[in-house]
């Protein structure tokens, strides 16, 4: 099952509120300050909702969720490492242009760094942990962008053209730097070479290389179930969006169904062990509702349908079912007293149901 849609712009209200820590520019060093923060210039009352990612894999860490925490705040950056090796017997892990596709989606600026620090790991021989950004190179792109007054689009691709090639030099230097110091083996050069290779040839060539890859990896994703996916259907379904610039995107959608000619995209997190998913797992899924729930011109195998967005949380603790789509305070008070939940898990319902139903989504809780 192949479903084809396009994005034109985001139009979604964040109702689920998330308190940043305000770092002032003077205390600012993308190494100290949490995943996710609010940067302050008292000076000209300037201010950046900054997230910091930990890996340029998007599957590590959950920076779906940093990213979906700032985006109330009217400039909002991502700061993603370029590459990230953590030794000859660890990953080593490339950024990929539908990531900054999506950030330019969601009108996130990216600023590209690069680590220049690490220390040895303690247990494993030839892998390295605790790496530490280039603090000064993520500063002088920060103030960069105070001075950029185009969209975070122009500066994303402004920076893949004109950056980004130097800044695999740099990688290269500081890891050849790192090996030698800690005496720990790294991936070899050749991979970061041909990178860079794919990177100088031009921009179209760098989408139309990770395009394929990524549209190998949905393929194969789509024969997987993850861990913290229960599905009723088992049936994953392939999506392909397209943006008002041409530019696609490769998701896999964990569970589709298909009702009274309705397509239900849903988006699954699943606890073993507590009564909701964790915080992150739920934020992680509403960023898959902001896109889904601004599709346009869905098509099923070619054929127009109308989607509708689904974010389905189950737990092995939970009997029943409650919908935002069809549900009341006094079943919301049952099911809570019924399970006993706590006052913030409450919350959490309550906040969910109302940014399901502001942005035309579906929030789906209850047991498997």
């Amino acid at each position: 099952m192949d479903i084809f849609a396009e994005i034109t712009g985001i139009k979604y209200q964040k109702i689920f509120t998330s308190e940043l820590k305000l770092i002032n520019d003077l205390e600012f060093d993308i190494n100290l300050i949490p995943s996710n923060c609010l940067l302050s210039y008292s000076n000209n009352n300037l201010s950046f909702g900054i997230c910091k990612w930990v890996s340029p894999k998007r599957t590590r860490s959950y920076p779906y969720e940093r990213v979906y925490n700032i985006l109330s705040s009217s400039k909002k950056i991502s700061v993603i490492p370029v590459i990230k090796d953590e030794g000859i017997k660890g990953d080593r892990d490339f950024i990929q242009w539908d990531t900054i596709s999506l950030m330019s989606l969601l009108d996130v600026y990216v600023i590209l760094g690069y680590y220049d620090s690490a220390t040895k790991h303690k247990t494993r021989q030839d892998k390295i942990t605790n790496q530490k950004f280039n603090s000064g190179y993520i500063n002088s792109k920060i103030n960069e962008i105070k001075n950029y007054h185009s969209s975070a689009l122009h500066w994303n691709l402004k920076e893949i053209r004109e950056s980004l090639p130097s800044l695999i030099d740099n990688v290269k230097d500081s890891y050849q730097n790192i090996s030698n110091e800690l005496n720990v083996k790294l991936h070899d050069e050749k991979g970061i070479d041909k990178f860079q290779e794919i990177i100088l040839k031009g921009l179209n060539n760098f989408m139309e290389n990770f395009r394929e890859k990524a549209h190998l990896a949905q393929t194969r994703e789509k024969q997987t179930i993850q861990p913290k996916e229960v599905l009723n259907t088992l049936s994953k379904a392939t999506i392909t969006i397209k943006n008002y610039l041409g530019g696609l995107y490769f998701f896999t959608v964990d569970e589709v169904s298909i009702i009274d000619n309705k397509l239900y995209l849903i988006e699954s997190k699943h606890s073993n062990n507590s009564k909701l998913p964790s915080l992150s797992d739920i934020k992680d899924g509403l960023l898959k509702m902001i896109l889904y729930s601004n599709l346009e011109n869905t098509k099923l195998n070619d054929n127009l349908i109308e989607q509708i967005p689904v974010l389905n949380l189950s737990s092995n603790k939970l009997l029943g079912l409650i919908d935002s789509s069809t549900h009341n305070q006094e079943e919301v008070n049952k099911f809570s007293h019924q399970h006993k939940l706590s006052n913030k898990q409450i919350d959490i319902i309550h906040t969910l149901f109302q940014e399901a139903n502001t942005n035309n989504f579906i929030v789906k809780i209850g047991g498997i």
